[in-house]
Parts: structure tokens; sequence; C-alpha cells
């Protein structure tokens, strides 16, 4: 026998199979892409989940769990009562920030992109987004936010809830902008480059972190838009002032971001500064 013909026989086969999803899986991904297609239209009944279930050849129970995970993403809404049901929401910037978010993650992992790329974009948007939520945000805005910022001050910097907390107080930024396609972006940029993860988070960094916070929340409530882009700015430099050695992260939050910078014991990330 050949060389070659000894090196083909233990070539490993090329694998082009995944993993079969689970039925609730296969549910979800079903109704979410007739959603999306525009197939599924705003404000169509779906089906009740009897026959949801007989279509799909699986339980009530998995309907009701995939139902119930479409409603989280913002994609339906269950309505109780005789005349309720699930029905199609309109899609807004949460669905679709979810959409791109998952599109930008394929691409990460297929090498098509660059963390950095993801992390530059995601800075740029933000100082917009701060500016017009300064002229658009409204009561329950700034009222999410001053929610989030309250809980950050109550937290240390190693509870498992801070990265969220930051993902929410970003996001609820560019929501408040009144642009659902910068809504959507940010929604993605900062769910897939989870800039807190790249941080050296200490006490003192974890309380800087939330007064700055505080002073973006105060600036978008006094509808000072060039406060509010001064703030955010501000707030960039010095994040990027205290990111972890390159070494010690993929790329995702170690940008330069060549925008100008700003002047700038207890482990709760508010610490007990009278700033408000």
């Amino acid at each position: 026998m050949s060389t070659a013909g000894t090196g083909e026989a233990r070539s490993s086969p090329r694998v082009i199979g995944e993993k079969v999803l689970r039925p609730r899986a296969q549910v979800e991904e079903k109704v979410r892409s007739m959603i999306f297609s525009g197939e599924l239209r705003g404000g169509e009944k779906l089906p009740p989940e009897g026959e949801l279930a007989r279509q799909f050849g699986v339980s009530r129970t998995t309907v009701r769990e995939a139902l119930r995970s479409l409603a989280t993403e913002g994609l339906i809404s269950k309505t109780p009562g005789i005349k309720g049901g699930s029905f199609v929401q309109q899609v807004d910037y949460q669905s679709l920030g979810t959409l791109l978010r998952d599109s930008l993650h394929h691409r990460l992992q297929l090498g098509c992109l660059r963390p950095d790329e993801l992390a530059m974009v995601r800075q740029y948007l933000e100082v917009p987004a701060a500016r017009l939520a300064a002229e658009h945000r409204s009561a329950t805005d700034l009222s999410t936010l001053r929610q989030i910022v309250a809980r950050q001050k109550t937290i240390s910097v190693d509870d498992p809830e801070v990265p969220d907390l930051d993902s929410r107080f970003h996001r609820t930024i560019a929501a408040a902008s009144g642009n659902r396609v910068l809504a959507a972006f940010v929604h993605a940029l900062h769910s897939e480059t989870e800039p807190l993860h790249y941080l050296d988070l200490s006490p003192d960094v974890g309380r800087e972190t939330v007064r700055q916070h505080q002073k973006i929340v105060k600036t978008i409530a006094a509808e000072d838009a060039d406060a509010a882009e001064a703030a955010v700015v501000e707030h960039l430099s010095y994040l990027r002032a205290h990111l972890l050695p390159t070494d010690a992260n993929d790329g995702r939050a170690q940008v330069p971001l060549p925008l100008a910078d700003l002047p700038t014991g207890d482990r709760r990330l508010g610490g007990h500064s009278s700033t408000a």
C-alpha cells in the first residue's frame, strides 16, 4: 500500500454536522424566523398552544416554554382572557438587536470580524446616543436609569449582576435616543463585546464608574446634550485607562478610541460618595 493511500485512509472525515436543536429551541427558532421574514406580521395572533403543539408534534409544555422565551425577547406578547392569546409584536430595537448580536457573534466565531472592530464601533455609537437621549428621553427612561444606578451603588464589584447592570445602563441610554436602529446596534454590540469583563474593576474603579454613571444621568435629565456627550467621553476615556493588559483579554475592549480625554475602603460600587 502506498504512503499516500495510507494517509487518506487515516485522515479524519470532514465534520459538517451539528447538534440537533431541542424541540423547544426548534419551535422558538421557527416562529422567530417567520417574524423576522415578515411571514408573521405585527399584531397577528398565533394559533392556540394546543394547535401549535399539534403542528410541531411536541407537547404543549414545550410550546409554552418556547413562547415564553419569545415574549422575553419582545417578539410576541401574551394577553390573558377569552379574547387573549399570543400576538406578534412590532419588531423593536431589542428584537432587532438580538438578531444583529447573533449575526455578529457568528461572524466573530468564523473570524470574519475582529473583536476590536466591534468595540470601536460600540464606543463611537455611545457618544451620539447620549446626546440624543438628552434631547428625547422620557420620564420612564430616566426612571429606569436611576433605578439601575441606585442598584449599582448597593452591590460590590464582584457581584455577578455588575456586567448586566452596566449593559442595561448603556442600552437604556441608546433606547432613550429615540433612534431604534442606533439602539439596536448598541444593544447588539454591548452584548457581544461585554466591556466590563476586560476592565480592571477594583473597588475604587467601581465607585468612580458609578459616579460617572450618575453624572451622565444628571446631564440627560437636564436635557443638556453637550454635557451628556462630554460626560460619556469622560466615562469612556476613564474606562480605557483601566483596561486589563492586552494579554489578559481577546481584544474586545482594548481599543484606542480617538476622542479627546477630559479631566477626570468600601467595596460597594457607590461607596459613601455624596455625589448625586
